[in-house]
């Protein structure tokens, strides 16, 4: 479904992204790993074209994604959780979750019935009915994640990145999220999830990523990539002792 080609990318003068390839397939569940400051952000946001790249090529169903599709097309098949995505505190659950069908509303703003569906659909796969009506003030950080997650999943875009969607959350709703997003995956979507949650990752994923230093340095099974040497040394640990992750 998506597929990227040498790309690179920079914030001004400091390179993020440097000669990234990949491809996510329909249906799959990627976990992308690394440590901080790898470009693992930097990468999903060059995928849902919030970062245009400085090189390289990308593709969404084998189009090229920033060059044939406006914001509003793209942002009914990509849609990102970014990391540090700001909690709008005067809206409901409900209403900030609704954010998610922006691309499909009409000249109005008003909802269609499939909206309302959408939004349900979401709220009700994060365990948020009791808490839809709550403002976003009164509620924990775990919650206000959840409520986040929610708004990327009512978008109903068949790419899904999230950005540390497990961040805040206790271990009984991050492994409830986790389940969800292998769902989606197994229902046909295409699910990227950048998280250092390697345990949750090594038993939901498909496959992982390593990234480091801005590139793609190891693809496989979660398995081989946890024991892997290579991401030993990239997070600086002795080899080996990341194997009880997986």
């Amino acid at each position: 479904m998506i597929a990227a080609q040498d790309l690179h990318a920079a914030y001004r003068d400091r390179a993020v992204l440097r000669g990234v390839t990949l491809r996510l397939a329909d249906g799959e569940l990627t976990g992308v790993i690394g440590p901080n400051g790898a470009g693992k952000s930097s990468l999903l946001k060059v995928l849902a074209r919030l970062l245009p790249p400085s090189r390289g090529t990308g593709t969404l169903g084998g189009r090229d994604l920033y060059r044939t599709f406006s914001a509003r097309q793209a942002a009914r098949r990509v849609a990102l959780l970014p990391q540090d995505e700001a909690a709008a505190f005067p809206l409901t659950v409900r209403e900030l979750v609704g954010l998610g069908r922006t691309p499909y509303l009409n000249a109005f703003g008003w909802f269609s019935p499939a909206d309302v569906r959408a939004v349900d659909r979401a709220v009700s796969a994060l365990g948020l009915r009791a808490l839809a009506e709550r403002p976003l003030g009164e509620l924990s950080g775990g919650e206000r994640k959840r409520a986040s997650v929610a708004r990327a999943l009512a978008q109903e875009a068949s790419v899904l990145l999230l950005d540390e969607p497990a961040a805040h959350l206790d271990p009984g709703h991050a492994a409830a999220l986790f389940a969800v997003l292998r769902r989606l995956a197994r229902a046909g979507r295409t699910v990227m999830v950048a998280a250092h949650e390697l345990s949750l990752l090594a038993h939901h994923c498909d496959r992982l990523l390593l990234v480091d230093r801005g590139r793609v340095v190891l693809d496989g099974r979660p398995k081989r990539v946890l024991a892997s040497a290579v991401t030993a040394r990239a997070f600086g640990v002795p080899r080996g002792s990341l194997r009880g992750w997986g």
